[in-house]
């Protein structure tokens, strides 16, 4: 094992929340030497959806690091937590769908149900399994424990699918997915599905009621509080207003039809 090992935090708590302090605080009492990184607190309240996407589109960490992701509006029922080593990277997370999008990308090497309470905090309460159930199990990794002590293999666990964009001749139909903390509406029409589609303003890039002309390859391409598409560092077209928030200014969200005509 690193002598530094690294643990994510992805969770649907909102930024400055207590519970995530909670969470480190468990992490800490039993790793000290962890490194804990945050990579976010803002997904929606409950939003599986969006959970899973932020897994899938986080960057990649040193192999073997350690990811908790906690969006769990089933907390306290009967649904399971899962161990999943998927890419070189292991995973902790309810299952409700959140690994279920990396487990479409690359198939899991190890796959586990968390069942072993020896390895959890003694008392735990019904609302907070992020702390007393995951945390722990994530520390006790990090210092080595066999992830065959968590519980049994499984490989059956719930699935959630993307919305996939679609193309039929000269347009290419897709929708918001994602909103990010600028405020650009970040869409599931990837940089392929554009690669042969003009770039100039014989190209129509419509959102809901809106829509603007081009696709461009900076933000600074236009002028401030204009409406651009442009590819954005996920290899996503993403449209923004320039210096301000395409999701105020538009007023619009995830699941907002999005298309390009050419």
């Amino acid at each position: 094992m690193d002598s530094f090992p690294i643990v994510t935090l992805t969770t649907d708590f909102g930024e400055g929340s207590r519970y995530v302090a909670a969470m480190k605080g468990v992490l800490l009492s039993i790793n000290p030497q962890l490194q804990i990184v945050d990579i976010s607190h803002s997904v929606p309240h409950q939003d599986v959806q969006q959970g899973a996407i932020t897994l899938l589109e986080t960057g990649r960490f040193p192999s073997q690091t350690i990811h908790i992701a906690v969006v769990d509006p089933g907390v306290g029922t009967d649904r399971g937590i899962l161990y999943a080593e998927i890419d070189g990277q292991r995973y902790i997370a309810p299952d409700n769908g959140l690994v279920s999008c990396l487990a479409a990308r690359a198939k899991p090497t190890t796959m586990r149900v968390v069942q072993n309470n020896k390895l959890w905090l003694d008392e735990v309460s019904n609302t907070f399994h992020g702390r007393d159930i995951m945390a722990p199990v994530a520390a006790r990794l990090s210092l080595g424990i066999d992830p065959a002590e968590l519980g049994p293999q499984c490989t059956e666990f719930v699935r959630i699918t993307l919305p996939q964009a679609e193309c039929v001749g000269q347009k290419i139909e897709g929708e918001v997915t994602e909103v990010d903390s600028f405020g650009n509406l970040i869409t599931n029409i990837t940089a392929e599905m554009l690669a042969e589609v003009p770039r100039g303003e014989q190209t129509r890039v419509c959102c809901d009621e809106h829509e603007t002309m081009g696709i461009f390859s900076t933000y600074a391409d236009q002028p401030p509080m204009t409406l651009i598409a442009l590819i954005g560092s996920g290899d996503k077209l993403e449209l923004a207003i320039v210096d301000d928030s395409a999701k105020i200014m538009l007023g619009v969200g995830v699941g907002a039809p999005v298309s390009v005509e050419w």
